[in-house]
C-alpha cells in the first residue's frame, strides 16, 4: 500500500512539472517522507542526491529561459521579465482545463520580456525576437525540468523496491 502511495505522488510531482510549479521540490519531499515512514527502504544518501536534482532543475529552469533571452539579443532586464512573467502567467493560467497554466507559463514568459524588452528602449521587431528566445528558453527549460524529475522518480522507486 506505501508504494502505492508513494506512486501516486510522484507522479502528482510528474504531473505538476510542466505547469510551473515545484513538482520536483514534491518528488523530493515524497524520497524523504519515504524514507522516514518506512524505514530500511530509500537511504538518506538516495534522499540527498534527489534534493540536489530538485535543486538542479530549479536552477536549469531559471538559468535556461534567461540564457535563451539573452541569446536572442534581449537585456538582463528581459530575462527576469521572462522568468517573473513565466511564473505569474503559470499561476494565472488561462481558461482552458487542464494545460492553462502550461499556456499561463509559456505566455508569461514571452509576455514578460517583451514588456521588459519594450521599457528598455528597444523596438518592436527586437522585443518579438527577445520575446521569441524567452518563449524557445522556457518550453527548454520545462523539457529539461520533466527529464530531471523522471530521472529522480526513477531513483526513488528503484531504491523503495530493492
Amino acid at each position: 500500500m506505501s508504494v502505492l502511495i508513494l506512486i501516486l505522488v510522484l507522479v502528482l510531482g510528474l504531473v505538476m512539472i510542466p505547469f510551473g510549479l515545484p513538482g520536483t521540490m514534491i518528488i523530493a519531499a515524497a524520497a524523504l517522507g519515504y524514507s522516514l515512514l518506512v524505514p530500511g527502504t530509500v537511504g538518506m544518501f538516495t534522499v540527498v542526491m534527489v534534493a540536489l536534482l530538485a535543486v538542479v532543475g530549479e536552477v536549469f529552469e531559471w538559468v535556461l529561459t534567461a540564457r535563451y533571452t539573452k541569446k536572442y539579443g534581449g537585456s538582463r532586464r528581459a530575462g527576469w521579465g521572462a522568468i517573473i512573467g513565466g511564473m505569474i502567467g503559470a499561476f494565472m493560467g488561462v481558461p482552458v482545463p487542464i494545460v492553462g497554466s502550461v499556456i499561463g507559463a509559456f505566455v508569461g514568459a514571452f509576455v514578460g520580456a517583451f514588456v521588459a524588452e519594450l521599457s528598455q528602449g528597444s523596438g518592436g521587431g527586437v522585443a518579438t525576437r527577445v520575446a521569441t528566445g524567452a518563449l524557445i528558453g522556457r518550453a527548454l527549460s520545462a523539457a529539461v525540468k520533466v527529464g530531471i524529475g523522471v530521472a529522480m522518480a526513477a531513483w526513488i522507486m528503484f531504491a523503495a523496491l530493492t
